[in-house]
């Protein structure tokens, strides 16, 4: 325990002394101007109004937000099944290719290739719909997981898990640090000051994509194994605690938000609490009621 706990604090030093200087050194870079800043551009797609374009008979029949939610799921599955089948068949876990299909149905393939159909697909008035339906798959998916994982595996690892996860954010927060002493110059937005880009930097190299490691668990058959339960828990202390250092560097580039910002950890702190000492000691019972009331 003392020995988990020294090397703790040693590597917590060495990484947080690291990117302090280099904050430090960031600080004395010239600002981005409007002359050194790269600007990227995609291409457009054609509006709904374009003479001559193909997709204009077709806009007409999915003019409904819901008809062009269903065309988004529909392409959007097929695309993900027909990749992740064929990463499965060369032994890789499928979510990597429905990853892969996402990145080709983004703006750096379709939208680039073929604006048209991007635009017609994908318009960007649809994405927020889109966006809020994947938010919420994502945590029932979460949900699930939670049901099914073996904490009491990790009792006596918990400090290990700790260790790992913490460990896992402090070097990859330390190399984007470093890399934006490499990109301020000629990506920061103009107005920007080298620390809050920075730390954005590092927060960013440092989330994990929690809903990726628990799928490949699964598709692997050890979710409820000791090393799945603990790369699940140790992904799980890594995402919560980088999700509330984003929420600090957000309220360091935005000050005024700062209120709202302590206002939403203070309610996640309160739903935590609420979903172990009340939901947690009840929910056996409801469960209980619950089914009673369905054979009935």
């Amino acid at each position: 325990m003392k020995r988990t706990i020294l090397i703790y604090l040693a590597l917590l030093a060495l990484f947080g002394s690291g990117i302090f200087v280099a904050i430090k050194w960031g600080q004395h870079l010239p600002a981005p101007t409007a002359e050194n800043a790269l600007a990227v551009g995609v291409a457009a797609p054609l509006s709904p109004g374009d003479p001559g374009s193909l997709w204009s008979p077709l806009r007409e029949n999915f003019k409904e937000p819901l008809s062009r939610l269903l065309l988004q799921v529909i392409v959007i599955v097929l695309a993900t099944r027909m990749l992740g089948s064929i990463f499965a068949r060369f032994g890789q876990p499928s979510v990597i290719g429905e990853i892969l299909a996402g990145i080709l149905l983004g703006p750096s393939l379709l939208e680039w290739v073929w604006p048209e159909a991007s635009g017609f697909i994908f318009p960007k008035e649809s994405l927020g719909v889109l966006k809020l339906l994947s938010q919420v798959g994502v945590c029932l998916f979460m949900f699930v997981v939670g049901l099914e994982l073996e904490v009491s595996h990790l009792r006596q690892k918990a400090q290990t898990a700790v260790l790992v996860s913490h460990m896992s954010i402090l070097f990859p927060y330390f190399l984007g640090v470093l890399l934006a002493l490499g990109l301020y110059s000629h990506y920061a937005a103009r107005g920007t000051s080298f620390t809050p880009f920075a730390l954005f930097m590092g927060i960013a190299m440092s989330i994990t994509a929690f809903p990726v490691l628990a799928r490949i668990l699964k598709e692997r058959g050890i979710e409820k194994t000791f090393l799945g339960t603990t790369a699940i828990t140790c992904a799980a202390v890594d995402d919560a605690t980088a999700w509330a250092i984003l929420a600090f560097v957000v309220a360091i580039a935005r000050a005024s938000s700062l209120v709202s910002t302590t206002f939403c950890l203070g309610l996640v702190i309160v739903f935590v609490v609420l979903m172990l000492f009340v939901v947690r000691p009840q929910l056996p019972r409801w469960l209980d009621v619950a089914q009673v009331r369905l054979a009935v």
